[in-house]
């Protein structure tokens, strides 16, 4: 007999953290608090799991909208609201620890600016520029397209970056649809984007796409991951 009801009774994780602290709880346990209840067949630490399984860990979880939380059993709107808000605090917390941190990953320049274009209803397209130390100095608007493109030349994206003296920039574009996967425009931009920073002695550190996480598909294209950007 489970030691968790199917009703999802977390009193156990409760005590835990009384007895042990928060720091003491499993990822599933830690979920199981927000969730509050099971359903019919799984305790709420189940489901946890579950969740944790399908999506691929806190890292793509965290990322899903409030409509996908919901397109799981048990889980409603109330429930995928909590869900939402815990991993929105997470985020908050990190984004004030990486304000000073090098964008020199593209998970990190992922977390820093997902939250500014992972819900736009249309393409847009921002550049970001750093220091040396890969630190970021600006964030400008450069694109504003379409519910599936945007167009945005070498010049405008380059204007910004010449006008602040940058070290460096990342090209940053979201994708409506949620698959990031690159277009052909998306390749042909970045390629020209190489060649225009290799002349002009100007480090282009990543060209972003953000889409949205699903099931065995990342939340976000790095070229420079990719290999298009050396």
């Amino acid at each position: 007999m489970s030691l968790l009801n199917e009703s999802g009774d977390h009193d156990l994780p409760r005590e835990k953290i009384d007895k042990y602290g928060v720091a003491s709880l499993s990822n599933e346990e830690l979920m199981a608090i927000f969730l509050g209840s099971g359903h019919k067949g799984r305790n709420v630490i189940q489901v946890a799991g579950d969740l944790l399984e399908k999506y691929g860990g806190l890292q793509e979880l965290r990322r899903l909208p409030v409509s996908e939380y919901m397109n799981n059993k048990g889980i409603g709107l109330a429930k995928a609201c909590k869900l939402a808000a815990a991993f929105e605090l997470g985020s908050r917390l990190s984004r004030e620890k990486i304000k000073s941190l090098p964008l020199d990953s593209p998970d990190l320049i992922y977390d820093h600016f997902a939250h500014q274009l992972g819900n736009l209803p249309n393409e847009n397209a921002v550049v970001v520029t750093v220091n040396s130390r890969l630190e970021h100095t600006s964030t400008t608007t450069v694109s504003i397209g379409t519910v599936n493109e945007t167009t945005a030349h070498p010049r405008e994206i380059m204007r910004p970056v010449i006008s602040r003296n940058a070290y460096g920039f990342i090209l940053i574009h979201n994708h409506p649809s949620g698959d990031p996967s690159p277009s052909r425009a998306d390749h042909r931009i970045t390629e020209g984007l190489v060649k225009a920073a290799e002349i002009m002695q100007i480090k282009l550190i990543d060209h972003l796409i953000i889409g949205r996480p699903a099931p065995g598909r990342s939340a976000f294209f790095s070229f420079r991951a990719a290999g298009v950007i050396p």
